[in-house]
């Protein structure tokens, strides 16, 4: 009788391992390019990565450079936990912009003037809360 509890409580934990191995496998991380329009006639000083429902920003990935208006940049093998990141936009007047982008090969996210730009507390360096 115990040998019997032994093997169906066995055959079980190998059953639900067999089923669970494909989802484990896709928990992996998600690599892809993201490329930012600027379509404004804003210049772009910063841009951020976050998780969408978080705002757990990360370092600027422009650098140094800016991104002015009419030009593109493109944040390439871009490592992510999740299907979507949430991309931050700073212009040169401490606005922020922000968009929600799918984590896959060829992704953009473009900037117009119709971009919705929170400036609460821009001239004092605030802006969107982190």
């Amino acid at each position: 009788m115990r040998w019997l509890n032994f093997r169906s409580a066995l055959t079980c934990l190998i059953l639900l391992a067999v089923i669970g191995l494909p989802l484990v496998s896709n928990a992996r991380p998600l690599t892809a390019s993201i490329r930012i329009v600027n379509n404004s006639s804003r210049t772009i000083s910063n841009v951020y990565l976050s998780h969408v429902n978080a705002d757990d920003w990360g370092a600027n990935q422009l650098g140094e450079s800016g991104l002015a208006a009419g030009a593109s940049f493109t944040i390439s093998n871009l490592t992510w936990d999740q299907q979507e990141v949430k991309v931050i936009a700073e212009d040169q007047d401490g606005c922020f912009l922000s968009g929600v982008v799918t984590v896959a090969d060829n992704s953009s996210w473009t900037i117009t003037n119709e971009t919705a730009a929170d400036c609460s507390g821009a001239s004092g360096g605030g802006g969107l809360l982190r």
